[in-house]
Formats: structure tokens, C-alpha cells, sequence
């Protein structure tokens, strides 16, 4: 690649140990101002503080033609957050894609890299910074950037970053401010709390939001916030294609209220994700009724970890029967005969 670099568009060395030699050659590729690469995928690739500091520097000196980088399941470290915090600031820097889910960033350095995407909020559509230890103190910064006018963001990812109620309702005001781009939002096991479940309904209730997946799984959601949660999902029908719960209790008014979105003719979601939420033999003939109103767009569903038993199951077969349903995926559905 060294000696012909201008052509490569795309580069994808994942789950390889590069090691040092093989960093330090990628790393003079990308020096190269010859380089156009534009999509880097390094997942899991065995690097340290020092290797990650390497190619994000590297990075840094030609930063104008990359669009996507993934850097996720290695240690980026201090330095690491630096020099890619640089690359963010710059104005060359048309970056569109950033993943890094675990990568081991802390909560100081969440801030710094949260900051330098402050600088340089337009180009930016999808970021992913899952299993990451940020929590309230390090998302601080990501508000300010959600919130920007700027911000064009489609996809955010920021599930299991230990963030309690008050982390969570700082992000999901931040959105309310800013709603008409995001499309995925994953804020899963993290702890919404009433004041974030309050904010996030709000902004489903929007006209101008048009999220198309919602990521909730062990938000630790109680029978109430559900209830908010459907209700607000009900007034806003149209746009949403997965939804995600699992691990948390709907209850049955949140059960009735999923009900009612899912049997909607404007509904038209795809894939819905319920495993372990205490879902009743009651709870499960009023969903799977509501799918058999308005069967011809789920495509995947999960149930399992429910005791749905022998009634529950008769009322699926009788969905799975019809012959306007497309269900492709059911999957580890549970039951006790």
C-alpha cells in the first residue's frame, strides 16, 4: 500500500494483531498526502494507549479525505484522545462516522473529545461511544454538541456509558432542542429516571422528530415510565421501525398502550424487542392481538425469559397463521408447557 497508495477508498483490518510493525507501516500510509482513504476500520486489533496514539497522529497530518473511523475495542489512552480530539478540531476534517465503543475512554477524556466535536459539529452523523465509562460529567460537552444547530447527528450510541438519571436527562433535553436529524438513539442500560423518560417523551411527542430506532433495554423503566413512554410513541406513530425494551417492566398499562401503538395502521414497525420484561399470559394476548390487526410489517420479534406458557403461545401461533404476516425472526421465545 506504501508504494500506491492514491487509490484505496476503503480499509478494514479488523480482529488482527497488528502489532508495531504493522502500525507503523499503516501509519506511514496514511501520512502520505498520496492517501485518500476515506473508511478506516481498526475493531478489535489489539492496540495500545501508544499504537492508537500512533495512528490517530498519523491521522492528524492528512485529515481531509476520511469519512469514517473505527477504532473500537482497543485502549486509545491519553495521548490517543488528544491527538484525535486535533483531528476533530481541524477544519479539513470531514469526518461522518466515529465509533468508539469500548475503548476504555474515561470521563475526562469523554470531555475532551466531546469538546473538540463542539469546534466542528457539521459533518458529523453517527457517533458511537458505547461501554465507555463517560457517565454525567462526560457527556456534559456532548449536550452543548446535540444541542448546536449545527449538529446534524443521525445516530447516537451511547448505551452502557454509567450514566444515572441525571446524565440521562441532560442528553435527552439537549435532544429536545435540536430534534429534526437524529434517527437512532441508543441509550440502553443506562438509568433513565422520571425526569429523562419525561424529556425523551416530549421530544417522541414532536412532530419534526422522526427517529426510526429507539434502544431502551435495561434502562431500569418502571410500569409508569413505560406508560409515558407508549403514550408518547402513540401520538407520533409514523416514522419508528425498531423498538427495544427488553429488561425493563411495561406493566399492563404499558402493555395496553403498546398495544394500541402496534395495531395503529400508521405503525409499521419491524423489529420489537421485549425479552425479560415480566410479560404476562394477559399481557401477551393483548400485544399479540394487536399484531394480528396490523401484521404485515414486524419482521423480528423478541420474547424471550417471559413465561408465556401454553395460552400465550396458542395467541402467537394463531399471528404466526395469518397469512399477512412476514414475521422472519422469532427468537429463544420461552414458554412452559
Amino acid at each position: 500500500m506504501k508504494s500506491n497508495p492514491s487509490h484505496l477508498r476503503e480499509l478494514d483490518l479488523s480482529r488482527n494483531e497488528l502489532k508495531n510493525t504493522g502500525v507503523n507501516h499503516l501509519c506511514d500510509v496514511l501520512k502520505d498526502s498520496c492517501c485518500k482513504l476515506e473508511r478506516l476500520r481498526l475493531r478489535y486489533c489489539y492496540m495500545t494507549d501508544e499504537h492508537c496514539s500512533a495512528v490517530t497522529l498519523a491521522l492528524k497530518s492528512n485529515p481531509s479525505h476520511l469519512r469514517e473511523l473505527n477504532l473500537s475495542g482497543n485502549r486509545l489512552g491519553d495521548s490517543g484522545v488528544k491527538n484525535l480530539s486535533d483531528l476533530l478540531k481541524k477544519r479539513q476534517c470531514h469526518l461522518e462516522k466515529l465509533d468508539l465503543s469500548k475503548c476504555s475512554v474515561t470521563y475526562e477524556q469523554g470531555l475532551i473529545l466531546t469538546s473538540a466535536l463542539k469546534s466542528n459539529p457539521s459533518h458529523l452523523r453517527e457517533l458511537d461511544l458505547s461501554e465507555n465509562q463517560i457517565k454525567n460529567t462526560g457527556m456534559s460537552q456532548l449536550c452543548d454538541v446535540l444541542k448546536d444547530p449545527h449538529c446534524k447527528l443521525e445516530r447516537l450510541r451511547i448505551n452502557c456509558c454509567y450514566m444515572s438519571d441525571e446524565g440521562c436527562s441532560a442528553v435527552t433535553s439537549a435532544l429536545k432542542s435540536n430534534p429534526s436529524y437524529l434517527r437512532e438513539l441508543n441509550l440502553g442500560w443506562n438509568q433513565l429516571g422520571d425526569s429523562g423518560v419525561k424529556n425523551l417523551s416530549d421530544l417522541l411527542m414532536n412532530t419534526q422528530f422522526k427517529l426510526e430506532i429507539l434502544a431502551l433495554c435495561n434502562c431500569m423503566i418502571t410500569d409508569k415510565e413505560c406508560l409515558i413512554l407508549t403514550s408518547a410513541l402513540i401520538s407520533n406513530p409514523l416514522y419508528l421501525r425498531e423498538l427495544k425494551l427488553s429488561g425493563n417492566q411495561l406493566g399492563d398499562s404499558g402493555v395496553e398502550n403498546l398495544g394500541l401503538l402496534l395495531s395503529s395502521s400508521q405503525c409499521k414497525m419491524e423489529k420489537l424487542h421485549l425479552c425479560e420484561c415480566s410479560i404476562t399470559e394477559k399481557q401477551c394476548f393483548i400485544l399479540t392481538s394487536a399484531l394480528k390487526s396490523n401484521p404485515s410489517h414486524l419482521r423480528e420479534l423478541k420474547l424471550s425469559g417471559n413465561q408465556i406458557k401454553n395460552e400465550g403461545m396458542n395467541h402467537l401461533c394463531e399471528l404466526l397463521k395469518d397469512s399477512h404476516c412476514k414475521l422472519e425472526k422469532l427468537r429463544s421465545v420461552t414458554f412452559t408447557l
